[in-house]
């Protein structure tokens, strides 16, 4: 039969609130990955059971082994409701199917965890890792608190937690400051909590076994009280130091960059780059027999909506492609995303969208806007969502599924606010990266040149150059007998065809790469954006969306308004008839007129390029090297700081305390100065005097005749009717300076720097002490 012990019950209750304070400002730091009520029930659950388990455990002195066993056993029987809620019969009792999730979950969701985007909610089994780390954090954390030789290493469970939440959290962090010192706090607090409690159960079993003259108990009230002030205001006084250290620091120096966590290391397994550009493709959807053909059936489009396919960035000449393999591009990093994605910090209609899909097939999930939110439905529902893949930095959306026919979802989704073309013409470019060119077409440059020649303004030159590719092009597919030959494909040498045939003939495929590439050589970061625009969209009926419907427009960053759309697709109208190649050649009588003199100072200057492409400055490697490590040694002198503030502090406060006594008016309060300080330094090196010692009694446990001696000049100054001399307290100094090097002769470095950071003669008990019975 297990025994028991009676454990103080105020004991218990403060190592469970410190527990419960520090679990709850570690449990913060996973609120960004989840972000739903559910994981809120969970926390509190699990901290409960964790709570009653340890405290079981430490109550009826349970083994490690009994338990781990209850801990696990608890485990499965609040898993399923709390961890994997849509497998819980009822909402509330486990079932096998959701036994056999949480069981392969408690292994697999860790990995899965950082390869979707958060927030996660309750989606599958990611709550599982949340479960495990606060259940596991709470019995340990608490059980080595109530039970531990060293119960302050209890403060390792909401740590660990802590830790783990960061690691597994995102890039952005949310409230680190804060969250960092409120756990500091805490953690500092219930240590001190934990050394003040084990030293008054030391002090009663002293007092038990001795009284002081006049029966009074060694310990008394008021000195319990003394001493349990000076601790707690000693523990204040270092967590405020600490605390103003690490703020200034963070205002002073603050990050510059995201911080690097698993999942922005992990490699994601959407890749885009597997996949043909979507932009090659333009032409089929024109062709006879696909043209008339529904591809998607779309409910609640805006009249002014368009259907995004796919956002492209990298352009290598060749194709105009989602991400590249020769470049870093965002928009070539896919995370999964189990439901819903943030888009508060975005301006703009919020509109939802019912999408059933036709003749359309592939990869690529067609959205509006900035994508909320998506719910699939249908047979393969539960595989589309387990395979659906989202690119914020683009809005561009994918499955590796595949999408066919019959398939549907509603999407939630914000339609950024776009300026009219009033404001286009007063805007600056963006600050978004975009990959560098791989090769520019021939005669692009003189072009653009020619079409803003003489127009001031970044903004200005945009819209200008959209004006004069309209009105110079004219639109062609090039599939049918009525229609001009138009060729197909995006690449470097169809772009300088288009720029250079006498007469100027594409389709979207074509203008919208040509202006991608003039608004990068203004400056502007530019992207080419594939997918339908129908022209008679219904907002409150059913849109169906044709193949003819295709379409590809530009997308250009702002300072102003971030990302907007611009078609800059020619209207359609009537193609002239192309002019002879080579007319005939008429004679004609030379003009006596001469041609009027070429204006030297005409701005022949080529168009700024594009300032993404511009080459780094290339810098000695000797002088990387010593910046690199210059910004190392900043960051390691500012944590010493951070790191060292505390010991300094208490430093500070010694000598503070020596100045004060040597300089104080009297000689006898010099002397008593003296011996005080002298007490102190033997306290402060580990000599541990009776309760309430006299000064033979201090020198005695110093040992030899020089404390003795010291001890008598200072009781007879301090007993004596006549006023001690200034040469006395001069003497007592001297010899109490003398005493203590000789103490510290025969010690370590290390040992004389314990000393000298000690608490024990500042607030009762020592750092040493912090982790040692």
């Amino acid at each position: 039969m297990t025994s028991s012990r009676a454990l103080p019950q105020s004991f218990v209750i403060a190592n469970t609130a410190m527990l419960w304070l520090a679990t709850a400002i570690a449990s913060v730091e996973l609120w960004p990955i989840y972000q739903s009520p559910q994981f809120i029930v969970l926390v509190a659950v699990a901290v409960g059971v964790g709570t009653l388990i340890a405290i079981g455990g430490a109550r009826y002195r349970w083994s490690s082994l009994v338990v781990l066993l209850v801990t696990v056993a608890a485990y499965f029987a609040i898993g399923v409701p709390l961890a994997v809620p849509s497998r819980a019969l009822f909402g509330v009792l486990p079932t096998l199917d959701g036994l056999a999730e949480l069981a392969t979950g408690t292994a697999l969701s860790w990995k899965q965890l950082v390869t979707i985007t958060p927030p996660v909610g309750s989606y599958q089994a990611l709550l599982v890792p949340a479960l495990v780390l606060v259940l596991v954090t709470t019995v340990v954390g608490l059980s080595t608190a109530l039970r531990g030789r060293w119960g302050e290493l209890g403060v390792l469970g909401p740590i660990t937690l802590f830790v783990a939440g960061i690691l597994f959290g995102p890039a952005i962090a949310v409230l680190p400051l804060q969250l960092s010192l409120g756990l500091l706090g805490v953690v500092l607090l219930w240590i001190a909590w934990q050394r003040w409690y084990r030293r008054r159960e030391q002090v009663r079993v002293l007092a038990a076994q001795g009284t002081v003259p006049g029966g009074a108990p060694v310990e008394a009230t008021t000195d319990r009280g003394l001493i349990a002030a000076r601790s707690l205001i000693g523990a204040v006084l270092i967590i405020a130091l600490a605390a103003g250290s690490s703020v200034v620091a963070a205002l002073a120096l603050p990050p510059t960059t995201d911080r690097q966590v698993i999942r922005t290391a992990i490699e994601q397994p959407f890749d885009p780059r597997s996949y043909p550009s979507p932009l090659s493709g333009f032409r089929r959807y024109e062709e006879p027999g696909t043209a008339d053909s529904t591809m998607l059936t779309v409910a609640g489009l805006p009249s002014d909506g368009r259907i995004r396919i796919a956002t492209l960035d990298s352009y290598d000449g060749i194709v105009y492609a989602v991400g590249s393999d020769a470049v870093a591009s965002e928009s070539g990093s896919f995370t999964r995303v189990p439901y819903t994605f943030d888009q508060s910090a975005v301006t703009g209609r919020r509109v939802t969208l019912t999408v059933t899909v036709g003749a359309y097939a592939g990869v690529w999930v067609p959205t509006v806007g900035k994508f909320e939110s998506i719910a699939f439905a249908g047979n393969d529902a539960a595989a589309l969502r387990d395979s659906f893949y989202y690119n914020n930095a683009s809005g561009t959306a994918a499955v590796v599924k595949q999408l066919g026919a019959g398939d549907s979802y509603t999407l939630s989704a914000v339609l950024p606010r776009q300026p009219d073309s009033s404001q286009l013409a007063s805007v600056g470019p963006g600050a978004a990266v975009v990959p560098r060119i791989g090769v520019l077409p021939e005669n692009l440059l003189a072009t653009l040149d020619g079409w803003v020649k003489g127009v001031d303004g970044g903004g200005a030159r945009l819209v200008a150059m959209i004006e004069a590719l309209k009105k110079a092009g004219y639109l062609s597919h090039g599939v049918s007998a009525d229609e001009p030959a138009s060729r197909s494909g995006h690449a470097a040498d169809r772009i300088t065809q288009l720029l250079t045939d006498q007469r100027m003939i594409g389709d979207q495929e074509q203008y919208a790469v040509t202006a991608a590439l003039m608004a990068r050589q203004l400056g502007f970061p530019a992207r080419v954006v594939f997918g339908f625009a129908p022209k008679d969209a219904n907002a409150t009926g059913v849109t169906r969306v044709l193949g003819k419907d295709v379409s590809a427009w530009i997308e250009v960053d702002t300072a102003q308004y971030g990302w907007v759309a611009i078609d800059p697709t020619p209207p359609v109208r009537e193609i002239p008839a192309e002019q002879p190649k080579e007319p005939t050649t008429i004679a004609r009588p030379q003009s006596p007129v001469q041609p009027p003199v070429e204006d030297q100072k005409a701005d022949n200057s080529p168009v700024p390029p594009d300032s993404s492409q511009d080459e780094p400055v290339n810098l000695s490697p000797i002088l990387v090297v010593l910046l690199a490590v210059l910004r190392i040694l900043g960051w390691v002198a500012v944590a010493a700081a951070i790191l060292l503030a505390p010991f300094a502090a208490i430093v500070a406060a010694k000598v503070r305390r020596r100045v004060l006594r040597k300089r104080a008016p009297t000689p006898l309060q010099r002397i008593s100065g003296g011996w005080q300080e002298f007490e102190n330094s033997v306290i402060d090196r580990g000599y541990t005097p009776p309760p309430y010692p006299t000064r033979t009694e201090v020198a005695a446990t110093v040992g030899g005749m020089k404390p003795l001696v010291l001890a008598t000049v200072a009781d007879r100054a301090i007993f004596s009717p006549n006023e001690p001399r200034a040469e006395e307290a001069d003497q007592v100094w001297r010899s109490v300076e003398a005493m203590i090097i000789t103490i510290d002769r025969g010690r370590t470095r290390r040992e004389r720097i314990r000393a000298a950071i000690s608490l024990r003669s500042l607030g009762g008990y020592s750092v040493k002490k912090l982790f040692k019975r």
